[in-house]
């Protein structure tokens, strides 16, 4: 039996795996070798429309708070000649410490957004979509501290056609998550 919560705002959530269709090559791939490691029935699928992925429009559609929303975004730095990726998960009420917690992690002296094009082809995942499950596994997946300590959170699914829904905890758990207090920003109202 699912341990998935079938509601969430008026998000219609069903368990993750069981539907496939509305992840991302990548995140299915995930999810599947996860299972029984990190409790992929704990993780949740719900189809959106396309449109309404961007968070703000994605929230006031589906009823769901900015703060048990997530953003994952991709940064990037050079280091000796090299670019070096890292995701930053963050709640959507916060914006990513790209210049300061995240630089410092990624160890280069500046860090920006990764180019929407870069991002897309690392990842296999879709502008808007980007989840930090089913991430390359030599990237750093950053973790706010208060992505960790939320009861459950709504994020990408790799597609801009759904969201996961997990607990916090779950995201902290994924292989090569680090929590980072202060990661997160509050972003100004």
């Amino acid at each position: 039996m699912s341990t998935v919560d079938p509601t969430m705002g008026t998000l219609e959530i069903a368990p993750a795996l069981a539907r496939a269709d509305l992840l991302a090559p990548p995140v299915a791939a995930a999810l599947a070798a996860l299972d029984g490691t990190l409790p992929a029935d704990a993780v949740g699928v719900a189809e959106i429309d396309p449109a309404l992925a961007d968070t703000a429009a994605f929230c006031e559609r589906y009823g769901v708070s900015p703060a048990v929303s997530a953003n994952c975004v991709v940064i990037t730095g050079r280091r000796e000649g090299q670019a070096r990726y890292a995701a930053c998960v963050v709640l959507a009420t916060t914006r990513a410490d790209v210049n300061g917690v995240a630089r410092r992690q990624l160890d280069v002296r500046k860090a920006s957004f990764a180019p929407v094009d870069e991002a897309v082809a690392a990842t296999g995942m879709e502008y808007g979509g980007i989840t930090p499950i089913g991430l390359p596994t030599d990237w750093p997946m950053l973790v706010d501290e208060a992505v960790a300590k939320t009861g459950s959170v709504v994020i990408g699914s790799g597609i801009r056609g759904s969201k996961l829904r997990l607990p916090g905890r779950l995201v902290a758990a994924i292989p090569g998550a680090q929590v980072l207090p202060g990661l997160g920003v509050p972003v100004n109202p």
